[in-house]
């Protein structure tokens, strides 16, 4: 018998498991399925009372925090990180590897309905990426929770998923790689080990990736948010510095650490020592190291650019080393050896030092400062340096991810953004109200989708929608953003004042000016019982998530964040490219003064709000189990703090304000249409009704769902359970109705085997005879192939007949050239011989027909010229390959008329003279720049003579008797083999061509007669020689 199975995977996800034979199957015989099927998410409902529900929606008693952590603890307990909250994903921690992001995971997510796989974060990655592709709008993943609790790794995964399952070319790996590379650098300089976290991003990320019409991504583009720069100056005890800074120290190879001056130890550095805690058990510096040097070429960064990063974070690391000594009033450099260092690392000129800290080098002082003063330039200087250097980074990284295309936006994006959750510590200071102000935009813009999304659903449905009630926290919004009364203004005010301004009277102005609002407290407008638990310098506002009391020591420095002028223009001098990048010259001559932190903040979250409503969003909601970073365990005073903090519980009551579950009617149907005899095994009327039908069966009341145009709305997780429940029930007799059935089937298959196997060997042994037939008549016949063509050699005869034309058709000759032809056999020997004829004739036909008049011609020439000189004169090879051309002349006299430039000596000392030969239809013109200057019939040429060398001169001969002409014409021509083709074909004198060897004798008039000597030599030379002959010399080019 036949047993089915289920088994339930990490995920918690139900799938089938395959027997022996290869066939799935589950306990008890729950389900039947295909091979590699995943369950519906509801089938995980049988199991609900040992890993809870996979959808906070479908808690019963979803108002209760309690309920929601027990079913957060037992879904945890079972490896079963993600549950959903509707479309929200909700991830906790697991601190350990699971077995859940593997190529197979992905493929199982790939391409499948939201809710028809277990929560993962790659079901979240691929519904935002066909809803990309189906729909044509961007979109966009919010990843948000505290440090430590995974949204960093969240990003990853989401990037790892696009790299394997979006289409690929060269190009589009070259993207995914520079995607997935940028993640190790941005890691190394914007990342920190914290006490939450060893791997804590310090600074807000969005990431665009841009996908093309096909699909593939081509591009990206980041955006970074608030980067902590006072951690490069200062880290809390037990944390460290930025990333970057231990990897080079621990990984950098001896002879790059000679060259930045520095040592394979973190303990001599300032910056590195703050926090007592230069190494980390987790974090291995060096195996870091190398992967950030791989990812930094695959980028596209050049070795230069390289060199001057790592010069600029060691010239961080000599800066915190400067230490100071002199007056309190004038503070000066105990030692120059770390100014040394970077000068070495050709960071800032020799101006650094009393620019800096107003030391005297032979200049008048500049800018004197105290002690205090002079090490908050340094730390200054420091922070702007390696803020504005990450920010390079980032923007040569964007570079790199350009998309190049013609078309200004011809691809789709799907934004990632990662940044900091909401942050409560024993200190809160500037930093942490920025956060937390990001965070309370981000809960009011997720708000409003979320409600806007289920109003969209239930207008779409024709359900009437009930408005919600939910806290608006735009109170506390505009309570830190309002224009002139707002937190932000009023502390840029007290930046900007004249006057003794502090973080005291900052507070006091905030007191004054909106001490009257709800949800602004501070220790002089509290109560008593309040005041027992804030300082005097301390304000607290009342969050969405809770109260944060926020302390104001720092708030005015850390929003100015200035640096002095004098220092800017000196790292304007700087020698590296990539400072005098960062600083701007511009900077110096602009007059305005820079926005503060806070505005500038304002100004880039605003910014996000726009790029985040354009775009439909889906959300990750990260929470850390403990402390400690242990696996396995679940604080769950930790956890209802988080809880809180994320909005999860107002984020499941705005989802479960109207219905708890919804499913479009085919899937419904599909699922429980078993439960009905009505609807079960098939319906074939409209999906509504048998919905309809089937939910009356059920029992449902009228209060409990409603009938959508597409959906099925439930509004009670229990009418869900009860439905499952039936379902479960039902299984077994399914089950029991199938083994029945299959027995039969199995004992009515094996007489259709036997039927089949029998019909089968029949077909073989049919085969097999015809085969021997046919090589009994081929071995018959060639034994007798030599006699007359009978019955016994009639099949071999017309094998070979067949064979020859077979070959021959794939061996026809392929031009007029080509002489080859496939041996005949005998009996085809005539047959053979008239094919081959006519095959050569039509070549030739076909030939002739493409050739052009003008080719013709060519071809004509050619010939006479072959006919005349080939193997007698020695430059005739040579004039093959050159096309005969009208005129050899740049402007010929004549443009109808042969033309060609000829040398002509004359009779008395044969003076060369430049001369032009026109061939007319009668006779043989030489003419001088246009003027005629004598005129040669071609019937009175008596004959044309030319040596056998290589030279170019030939005679005219013409009668000695004509009184028209003063003798025979010497002429030289470059291109004599044309010339002298042309002349015998004008004239007709093709037989009348002499090639002389040794001489050619010539009249010269008169009765004089003149010699022309030929002589073989190793260039060509024309001149009159002593005995009074004209002497050519000429090289010999070919051996006849």
């Amino acid at each position: 018998m036949m047993e089915l199975k289920i088994q339930l995977i990490p995920t918690g996800e139900i799938i089938l498991s395959p027997g022996k034979n290869g066939e799935n199957h589950c306990h008890n015989c729950k389900v039947v399925a295909s091979d590699g099927v995943r369950a519906m998410m509801e089938s995980a409902l049988t199991a609900r009372d040992r890993v809870g529900v996979q959808d906070f929606v479908l808690l019963e008693n979803y108002t209760s925090e309690a309920a929601f952590i027990e079913n957060l603890r037992k879904r945890f307990k079972e490896n079963l990180i993600y549950t959903y909250i509707g479309s929200v994903l909700v991830s906790v921690n697991p601190y350990k590897d699971l077995e859940i992001y593997t190529k197979n995971h992905m493929e199982r997510y790939r391409g499948v309905n939201f809710y028809e796989v277990s929560p993962h974060i790659y079901a979240v990655a691929d519904n935002s990426y066909r809803s990309m592709r189906t729909e044509g709008k961007d979109q966009c993943i919010l990843i948000s929770g505290e440090s430590g609790a995974g949204k960093t790794e969240a990003s990853k995964k989401i990037l790892q998923y696009y790299a394997v399952t979006c289409p690929a070319s060269e190009q589009v790996q070259t993207v995914k790689d520079r995607l997935l590379q940028s993640n190790p650098v941005l890691e190394a300089f914007g990342n920190a080990k914290t006490l939450r976290n060893d791997n804590s991003s310090r600074f807000g990320k969005y990431m665009d990736i841009q996908f093309d019409f096909k699909g593939a991504p081509v591009g990206g583009h980041i955006i970074n948010y608030l980067l902590e720069k006072s951690r490069v100056v200062h880290q809390n005890h037990g944390e460290r510095n930025f990333h970057i800074f231990y990897q080079l120290i621990e990984g950098g190879e001896e002879d790059l650490l000679r060259h930045l001056g520095l040592e394979r130890n973190p303990q001599q550095y300032q910056y590195l020592i703050k926090g007592n805690c230069p190494k980390v058990s987790s974090i291995n510096d060096r195996s870091d190291w190398k992967v950030v040097r791989k990812a930094l070429t695959v980028i596209g960064f050049s070795e230069n650019e390289v060199e001057e990063l790592l010069n600029i974070i060691a010239s961080v690391l000599h800066l915190g080393n400067v230490q100071y000594g002199g007056e309190d009033s004038n503070a000066c450099i105990t030692s120059d050896i770390q100014i040394k260092y970077l000068a070495r690392v050709r960071q800032y000129s020799t101006l650094f030092c009393f620019v800096l800290w107003g030391q005297r080098l032979k200049v008048p002082l500049m800018s004197p400062l105290n002690l205090e003063q002079a090490s908050s330039a340094r730390d200054a200087l420091a922070k702007a340096v390696y803020g504005r250097t990450f920010t390079w980074l980032v923007n040569k990284i964007n570079a790199s991810l350009t998309y190049t295309s013609d078309s200004s936006k011809n691809y789709s994006v799907i934004g990632l953004l990662d940044i900091y959750g909401f942050e409560v510590f024993q200190h809160n200071s500037f930093e942490q109200f920025c956060i937390n102000y990001c965070n309370e935009k981000l809960q009011q813009l997720f708000i409003e989708l979320t409600l806007k999304s289920e109003q969209d659903e239930y207008e779409a449905e024709g359900i009437t929608w009930e408005p919600v009630q939910y806290f608006n926290n735009k109170i506390i919004c505009d309570l830190v953003e309002e224009k002139f009364k707002g937190i932000i203004s009023i502390l840029d005010e007290e930046c900007l004042r004249p006057g003794d301004a502090s973080d005291l009277t900052f507070l006091e102005k905030l007191e004054d000016t909106v001490g009257g609002h709800a949800h602004f407290v501070t220790h002089k407008l509290a109560d008593a019982k309040t005041r027992k638990v804030m300082g005097r310098d301390e304000f607290r506002l009342l969050h969405y998530a809770g109260e944060v009391n926020y302390n104001v020591n720092g708030f005015l420095d850390k929003n100015n964040d200035l640096l002095f002028r004098n220092l800017k223009e000196v790292m304007c001098m700087s020698e590296n490219k990539i400072l005098t990048q960062c600083f701007n010259r511009e900077e110096l001559s602009d007059k305005k003064r820079p926005d503060t932190a806070a505005t500038q903040f304002k100004a880039s979250l605003a910014k996000l709000m726009e790029i985040l409503m354009s775009k439909e969003p889906s959300y990750v909601r990260c929470i850390k189990p403990n402390d400690s970073k242990q696996s396995g365990r679940f604080d769950e005073v930790l956890i209802r703090h988080q809880v809180k903090y994320l909005g999860l519980m107002e984020n499941l009551r705005v989802r479960r304000a109207g219905f708890a579950y919804r499913r479009r009617y085919e899937v419904f149907l599909q699922r429980y249409k078993s439960l009905c005899p009505g609807t079960w095994p098939n319906w074939d009327g409209k999906l509504s009704d048998g919905v309809s039908t089937l939910v009356k069966h059920l029992g449902y009341k009228p209060e409990e769902y409603k009938m959508g145009r597409s959906k099925i709305f439930i509004r009670f997780p229990k009418t869900l359970f009860a439905t499952e429940d039936a379902l479960e029930t039902r299984k077994h007799s399914l089950a029991t109705k199938l083994q029945a059935g299959w027995k039969g089937y199995s004992q009515k298959s094996i007489a259709v085997q036997a039927w089949w196997r029998g019909i089968l060997a029949r077909r073989r042994a049919q085969r097999r005879r015809q085969a021997a037939n046919t090589i009994r008549r081929f071995i018959k016949g060639f034994i007798y192939r030599h006699k007359e063509r009978c019955p016994e050699n009639e099949y071999f005869l017309d094998y070979v007949r067949y064979s020859f034309l077979m070959n021959l058709c794939k061996n026809l000759p392929k031009n007029v050239l080509d002489k080859s032809w496939p041996t005949p056999p005998a009996a085809l020997t005539e047959a053979s011989e008239h094919l081959r004829k006519m095959c050569m004739q039509n070549m030739v036909w076909s030939y002739c027909k493409k050739i052009s008049p003008e080719w013709k011609h060519q071809m004509e020439q050619k010939m006479i010229a072959s006919e005349i000189f080939k193997d007698k004169k020695d430059n005739y090879p040579q004039s093959v390959p050159k096309l005969f051309v009208s005129t050899r002349l740049g402007k010929p006299l004549l443009t109808l008329q042969p033309t060609v430039p000829v040398t002509k000596y004359d009779r008395r000392g044969y003076k060369p003279r430049p001369r032009q030969l026109l061939l007319t239809a009668n006779s043989a013109v030489i003419a001088e720049e246009g003027k005629l200057k004598q005129r040669i019939d071609y019937g009175a040429l008596k004959g044309i003579s030319v040596s056998s060398l290589s030279d170019g001169v030939f005679v005219l001969h013409v009668p000695s008797e004509d009184n028209k002409q003063k003798g025979d014409v010497v002429l030289q021509s470059d291109h004599v083999i044309e010339t002298l083709t042309k002349i015998a074909i004008c004239a007709d004198k093709i037989n009348t061509i002499n090639i002389n060897q040794g001489s050619i004798k010539f009249t010269m008039g008169q009765g004089k007669e003149g010699i022309i000597d030929f002589t073989p030599g190793s260039e060509l030379l024309v001149a009159k020689a002593k005995n009074g002959h004209l002497s050519v010399t000429a090289p010999r080019l070919n051996s006849r």
